[in-house]
């Protein structure tokens, strides 16, 4: 019997600090950052955020690295991982975090004040051309 597995994540958040992008030693580009995402509260309430680590690699490193700084909004897709290692002192230490496959933009160009990021606005699909109805008499429920 085959089990299901899925681990896909997508988030959307503000940078918390500018992003840097470094190379590992075999040369991989390489950032981590952090998203914060606020939490949905009730009316009256303070505004609460989670502060989500993320790694990307490769292009989409050298992307999110060239186009988004502290407090850009940026869309993230990626898995969940999970890592352990031993501090200095012995001790366990474990860390969760968002491997990113995927970066998209979420500000338009002018409010992100990147004159220089790619425009995507010709690869948005179109609406489709919907019939209105008169009245609500032709509808089956």
């Amino acid at each position: 019997m085959a089990s299901l597995n899925l681990n896909k994540v997508i988030l959307c958040g503000r940078v918390t600090a500018d992003v840097e992008l470094k190379q590992t030693p075999s040369g991989l580009p390489v950032c981590t950052f952090a998203l914060a995402i606020n939490r949905k509260v009730e009316k009256d309430q303070e505004q609460k955020a989670d502060f989500i680590k993320c790694v990307a690699w490769r292009q989409t490193a050298e992307f999110i690295s060239r186009y988004f700084k502290k407090g850009s909004s940026l869309c993230v897709a990626g898995s969940i991982h999970t890592r352990t290692w031993k501090d200095d002192n012995g001790y366990a230490r474990d860390s969760v975090e968002v491997l990113v496959d995927e970066a998209m933009f979420v500000d338009s160009k002018s409010k992100a004040g990147n004159h220089d990021a790619p425009t995507y606005a010709s690869q948005a699909p179109t609406a489709p051309n919907f019939e209105q109805l008169k009245t609500d008499d032709d509808l089956p429920f």
